[in-house]
């Protein structure tokens, strides 16, 4: 079963999936079988490369999906499971919607990494975040519902597997549940949502309002021992 194909199944079955995001450049929080603990494992970061060693040395620790989530060309490696291709749907910057994409290809072309096409929207989660500092891309106001809605349903209409609505890493405000229900209201490929997410109480509140996935990655880093509260409490 490909990575998408278990993703598929799980939103067939009406269970949510928990990712824990990974930064390459800080190290990992977690023991031996701890993130086991989580259903998918996203790895990447807003600048720097990943380490060769570092897929590796998470092979020994989970044995979920490592699912590379490449804030830069450099960010990939052919020993992951699968790769979030992604493209910046909220920004107008020709380089986030296609040109990066274009400087990876090859090197993704010849591995057996499995490509999973993403709609990535940036949602202003109150604070400048690195995503928006690297990507010079302005995110888009929650109070725009509609025009968040319009996008994502247009990234779905373009082909794309996957629809993320991210309100960035340490975000204040994490995506509204307004926004959540809406885009769920008109999308049918499975919806992930990120950013700002630091109880189990907001995570279940982003799936009772349609998310399929939700990715906690800043406040692992700073409270790994959280994990199996949150994974523990997950609807």
């Amino acid at each position: 079963m490909t990575v998408y194909q278990y993703i598929l199944r799980q939103k067939h079955l009406g269970k949510h999936l928990l990712a824990v995001l990974l930064d390459p450049e800080h190290p990992i929080p977690f023991r031996r079988g701890e993130l086991n603990r989580a259903d998918l494992i996203f790895v990447g970061g807003s600048t720097g490369a990943i380490p060769p060693q570092f897929i590796g040395t998470l092979r020994k620790l989970t044995s979920r999906p490592i699912i590379l989530f490449p804030g830069n060309e450099e960010q990939f490696s052919p020993d992951a499971d699968a790769l979030l291709f992604l493209s910046v749907l909220s920004s107008r910057n020709a380089d986030l919607l296609i040109g990066r994409q274009v400087a990876m290809a090859q090197r993704i072309h010849h591995t057996e990494v499995e490509v999973l096409p993403l709609g990535y929207i940036l949602v202003d989660g109150g604070k400048k975040t690195s995503v928006v500092r690297a990507s010079h891309s302005l995110p888009i106001p929650q109070s725009e519902i509609e025009t968040i809605v319009d996008t994502a349903l247009a990234g779905e209409m373009m082909g794309k597997q996957l629809i993320y609505l991210e309100a960035g890493s340490g975000a204040k405000n994490p995506v509204s549940i307004d926004i959540i229900r809406a885009v769920r209201g008109c999308l049918s490929v499975p919806l992930i949502v990120g950013g700002g997410i630091t109880t189990p109480a907001a995570m279940n509140a982003a799936f009772a309002a349609g998310a399929d996935i939700v990715v906690i990655g800043n406040h692992f880093e700073h409270h790994p021992e959280d994990l199996p509260l949150f994974a523990s409490s997950l609807l």
